[in-house]
């Protein structure tokens, strides 16, 4: 494997916030090199979670769209994209990380602002990002935007 790819598949941060020792080959958990408790409020978000959040959100809009326009494929994914972005902007959430016990964070704890949903929700829409992630969860939406999504219980 380049070294290129190592760095950029795995994640590794140019500063860790607490533990500079812990580098992505040698963390325990997800979350550990960026300081992160391994388990409960303020530990990263779990993929099963995240899906789980990420269909309780898809679903309504689905059937709005289904129900009230003539192309529901692409209404269906603006109406997510809309309601993701002013979630996630205004409260630091949707409906369905609320409902998970998840919220999406800035890495030093802040809630994510417009630029970060904005460009969070946009990569989230295109389906590969999300699911292509590193060591600590992170795909490369969260990446790209800056964000980590992190347990509220």
């Amino acid at each position: 494997m380049s070294r290129w790819t190592q760095t950029w598949l795995t994640g590794r941060p140019a500063q860790p916030r607490d533990n500079p020792e812990v580098t992505a080959e040698g963390q325990d958990y997800p979350g550990q090199r960026l300081g992160l408790p391994e388990h409960g409020r303020g530990s990263a978000g779990g993929f099963g979670p995240r899906i789980l959040a990420l269909v309780i959100d898809w679903l309504p809009c689905s059937v709005a769209a289904q129900l009230l326009t003539k192309n529901p494929a692409l209404s269906a994914l603006v109406l997510f994209a809309a309601v993701t972005v002013l979630s996630v902007g205004i409260a630091g959430r949707t409906a369905g990380h609320a409902a998970v016990g998840l919220r999406v964070a800035m890495l030093d704890g802040r809630r994510a602002g417009f630029t970060a949903a904005v460009i969070r929700t946009m990569l989230l829409c295109l389906v590969i990002p999300p699911v292509v992630y590193d060591t600590d969860g992170r795909g490369l939406h969260d990446r790209a935007a800056g964000t980590i999504v992190l347990r509220t219980r």
